[in-house]
């Protein structure tokens, strides 16, 4: 017990030497001799991945760098109206094409309808298969300006009917966080409308659009008729 009592000791010293100042609550530090902040715990290191792939399309979309993206900060699928239908379910029962299912009499959750995705053109009964895309990305609109929103901005954004979608969860997925430039639905039919809503939501909570993301809105623009 001594034996490790004295080392334990000896080891305390060589530890705040190494780390002046102790690490910080994320566990990391900044050395004071060479200015470099290191991580020396997990979530330190992951933390600051985020932030250089962050950087990194920042840089690629030559705009201003945000800080790092949070979803829990952008307040989704609420209940707005206390009916136990958040806001996937109101968006399932108003874009379907006949009336829906639900999986209790209370009516909270939507089981089959009819659904139209205008992203790969094919219709769908089970609402397991869909998911609900933002058409402006909730990770896009916070790296072209949404970061300095407050929480009611982003709940509205994060919850706005005209920027939901019922479409197929794997075209969801594939879109991830996607401006035109990077990604368009498979379905050249739906470029036209795509490119309108894109720009329409834009503009209306004054988003930042970069001239890629713009040369891909005109050649949207194109194919409308």
């Amino acid at each position: 017990m001594r034996k490790a009592l004295i080392l334990f000791l000896v080891a305390v010293p060589a530890f705040l030497v190494a780390h002046p100042g102790g690490l910080d609550k994320q566990g990391g530090h900044t050395d004071r001799h060479s200015g470099q902040y290191h991580c020396h715990r997990d979530q330190c290191k992951q933390t600051h991945q985020k932030q250089r792939q962050a950087e990194q399309e920042a840089l690629e979309a030559d705009r201003a760098f945000s800080t790092l993206y949070d979803r829990d900060q952008w307040p989704h699928w609420i209940d707005a109206d206390h009916d136990c239908q958040d806001t996937r379910a109101e968006i399932l029962i108003q874009q379907s094409q006949q009336p829906v299912t639900f999986s209790n009499a209370r009516h909270c959750t939507v089981t089959s309808g009819r659904w139209y995705d205008p992203y790969t053109n094919i219709t769908f009964t089970n609402a397991r298969s869909l998911d609900i895309d933002h058409v402006v990305p909730l990770r896009h609109a916070h790296g072209h300006g949404g970061d300095r929103w407050d929480e009611a901005r982003r709940q509205q954004f994060a919850n706005d009917p005209d920027n939901l979608i019922a479409v197929s969860a794997s075209a969801n997925r594939s879109k991830g966080a996607s401006s035109p430039d990077q990604w368009l639905p498979e379905n050249m039919g739906y470029w036209c409308e795509y490119g309108r809503r894109w720009q329409a939501l834009k503009q209306r909570y004054e988003l930042m659009i970069t001239p890629p993301e713009q040369d891909a809105l005109n050649k949207l623009a194109a194919t409308c008729r």
